[in-house]
């Protein structure tokens, strides 16, 4: 059990005081489609959220644009606490493309706590001609841009994620987007294209029946359900790309219901199996925040894309 877990659970002094908040059932919002990683991480935390704050959490799915469609869903929601969603890192990397269109990215939330950090791994054909990392750097440098791989589209955190390994190990790729993980994934298998970078939890069948290989895994250390894989910083010294799941309101949310929202996050963590259950679903850790860390992770983030974006004169579209 890592440290951020036995943490969680030893913390019975949890209890907050009486607030008028929630008076009523509470909404979760998120962007993406029913059944994808973010409804799932959603719906495991729904039960232990509910009991926490005394009323039930009705999980409302709002995808479209990236996970847009649901943020400016949220910045308009009333502030007082019934509404809150789960945001992830696609809301950093939109912002940085300047993406964010009716609502400010960072102080149009008033943020509670991430829950989760995961990585991408870079996926290759068990039988393709990249057996590792240095094989497909050198491969790339020998032939700029001829190397393809698999991302969820301009703009997406598999496209930045890249773009970073390209910039990283002074090479030049061709991204091919897809739909989702599951496509990309399915397109190296069947020889479309060579590499996918996808989240681990997405090829984690693939890799373990042997029909894909794992070239790396853009942690900053290796995962502890792909121990035989290394991390992309053990080739390219200082590499991490790390992506987030987190809770937030919409600004103007008062501080009382925030922390009670925080406090509530931490209870649901700390629950029997809960940490377990979202560490195996996205191969991450568990990892909450104070309301003003996660702010700052947030603003962090965004300008790190921002400085990457400009750098490599990328264009979202």
């Amino acid at each position: 059990m890592n440290a951020t877990r036995r943490g969680l659970l030893a913390l019975p002094f949890l209890a907050t005081p009486a607030l008028a908040f929630p008076e009523r059932s509470i909404t979760l919002l998120h962007g993406f489609g029913p059944g994808g990683a973010a409804d799932t991480i959603c719906r495991i935390l729904a039960s232990p959220l509910a009991e926490a704050l005394g009323r039930p959490v009705v999980v409302e799915p709002r995808p479209g644009a990236g996970g847009n469609i649901a943020s400016l869903a949220l910045s308009r929601a009333a502030p007082d606490g019934h509404t809150v969603g789960l945001l992830t890192g696609s809301h950093g990397v939109a912002a940085a493309f300047g993406r964010a269109n009716g609502f400010d990215p960072v102080d149009g939330f008033a943020w509670i706590s991430i829950a989760l950090r995961y990585a991408f791994a870079l996926v290759a054909r068990a039988e393709g001609p990249y057996r590792d990392l240095p094989a497909l750097i050198a491969a790339a440098r020998a032939a700029p841009g001829a190397v393809q791989y698999g991302t969820l589209g301009p703009g997406s955190s598999h496209h930045l994620t890249g773009e970073l390994f390209s910039a990283a190990a002074g090479i030049e790729m061709t991204q091919v987007p897809y739909r989702s993980d599951a496509a990309g994934l399915t397109g190296v298998l069947g020889g479309e294209l060579p590499l996918m970078i996808s989240t681990t939890v997405g090829a984690m069948a693939m890799l373990r029946d042997g029909r894909l290989r794992a070239l790396g895994v853009t942690s900053d250390r290796r995962s502890t359900r792909l121990p035989d894989v290394p991390a992309v910083a053990e080739v390219l010294p200082g590499f991490r790309s790390i992506t987030w799941a987190g809770l937030a309101a919409p600004a103007g949310t008062p501080a009382p219901v925030v922390a009670q929202w925080h406090a509530a996050l931490l209870r649901a963590l700390a629950q029997p199996g809960i940490a377990a259950r979202l560490e195996e679903l996205t191969d991450g850790e568990v990892a909450p925040s104070a309301p003003e860390a996660t702010r700052g992770l947030v603003v962090a983030e965004i300008e790190a894309w921002r400085a990457l974006i400009a750098a490599r004169g990328l264009k979202a579209e």
